[in-house]
């Protein structure tokens, strides 16, 4: 068992709140420099789009940055103007590319946009003409069929002497698809595919791995590795252990502790039917927070799959869901936790380090990235500082 958080720095508004999302900024930079040592020769970069995974990308961003990260990567213009005070040193690239209107915001804050496509391609060198030389990045598809260039239009565009000396790409990118696997033959195919890039853009630096490719091993890495959810605490292959430490703790304040009889129903559409005399703590979370329905122990489509629904951890033991969870109340069966342990005004964890985000995200059918990026407003949020 993991020990209990140290609240000794916590504000009276956390220790009150019904919801509560803990943030460990030292577990956030210790992940960041695992994951630079696991990329060799290659630099590491952050990938802090969707508000840093849902965990405030200013101050997310500025302990990377402190970390030793240079290299970022938000989805939009407006994520980069917003990290850049934080990170004032640092490239900051923007997955989503460039479009008409936005050339203000990438001048100003400096950002290096991606770019996916023709389209793309050709509005950004009338801006170049216009405005003068900036970096750019090139997306390349090589398998995903997600974002990216044609394989054979970026060799083409490689080739292509009459090409504007004004783009003047400074990375060029590719995305595996199924990196979370490392027996999945297209990871080797979208690698082969790749080289062919990397050697057409010989002298520009090269990116194929997210956090998943990162662990693929050196011949992945390149020039620069991308970790995302490894950095957040999060599963970044399947099937092995998760050596990463967790970053983000959430709990929610048991409103209630009530006694119900064997035979009696719990939560929406009475799809709990106790088995024994039980005990049961209603909590102030729901799939408002961000806490899915899908996680329900009973009453939703996935149960009958076969999986079994979420647990909770409070007073040593994990605690299932009993019932659906509603918009704002979870009910959990506490009946195995020893009634002193327990009592109304404690929290319940729903996801850390005693109860690995990833697991609660399969109860739910999804995955962490899913729960982190989803987390409601209603959290208040305390920062543990990097030391």
């Amino acid at each position: 068992m993991t020990a209990a958080l140290d609240l000794t720095d916590a504000s009276d508004e956390f220790l009150a709140a019904p919801l509560r999302l803990t943030i460990d900024l030292s577990a956030l930079a210790d992940n960041w420099r695992d994951m630079a040592r696991r990329s060799g020769k290659a630099r590491t970069a952050a990938v802090v789009k969707a508000d840093a995974y849902g965990l405030g990308i200013e101050d997310i961003g500025q302990t990377l940055y402190h970390a030793g990260a240079r290299d970022f990567f938000v989805a939009i213009p407006s994520e980069g103007a917003t990290l850049r005070p934080y990170a004032p040193e640092a490239r900051i690239f923007v997955l989503s590319g460039i479009w008409p209107g936005m050339e203000e915001t990438f001048f100003e804050y400096d950002l290096v946009p991606v770019l996916a496509s023709q389209e793309q391609l050709v509005f950004w060198m009338s801006v170049v003409a216009e405005h003068g030389d900036h970096p750019c990045a090139l997306h390349v598809d090589t398998g995903f069929n997600r974002l990216g260039l044609p394989l054979e239009d970026a060799l083409a565009l490689a080739d292509d002497v009459s090409r504007p000396a004004s783009f003047s790409p400074v990375l060029v990118l590719s995305h595996l698809a199924c990196g979370d696997d490392p027996l999945s033959p297209m990871n080797r195919q979208q690698l082969e595919s790749f080289l062919k890039v990397s050697a057409a853009f010989e002298g520009i630096d090269s990116s194929l791995s997210a956090s998943a490719g990162t662990f693929l091993g050196p011949e992945y890495h390149f020039d620069l590795t991308r970790p995302g959810i490894a950095l957040y605490g999060g599963e970044a292959v399947n099937g092995v252990k998760n050596p990463m430490r967790a970053v983000a703790t959430a709990e929610a304040r048991i409103l209630q502790i009530r006694e119900a009889k064997a035979g009696e129903a719990v939560s929406y559409g009475a799809t709990c039917t106790l088995g024994r005399d039980s005990r049961l703590a209603v909590v102030s979370a729901g799939y408002a927070d961000g806490y899915l329905r899908s996680l329900s122990g009973s009453g939703v489509p996935l149960r009958e799959t076969g999986i079994a629904g979420a647990c909770g951890f409070v007073g040593g033991h994990k605690v299932p869901v009993a019932g659906r969870v509603t918009m704002d109340l979870t009910i959990f069966d506490v009946t195995d936790v020893p009634p002193n342990a327990i009592s109304a005004g404690d929290y319940i964890e729903l996801f850390g380090a005693n109860m690995p985000i990833d697991e609660v995200a399969r109860a739910a059918g999804t995955i962490g990235y899913e729960l982190l990026t989803g987390l409601g407003l209603r959290y208040e949020r305390r920062y543990i500082e990097a030391l």
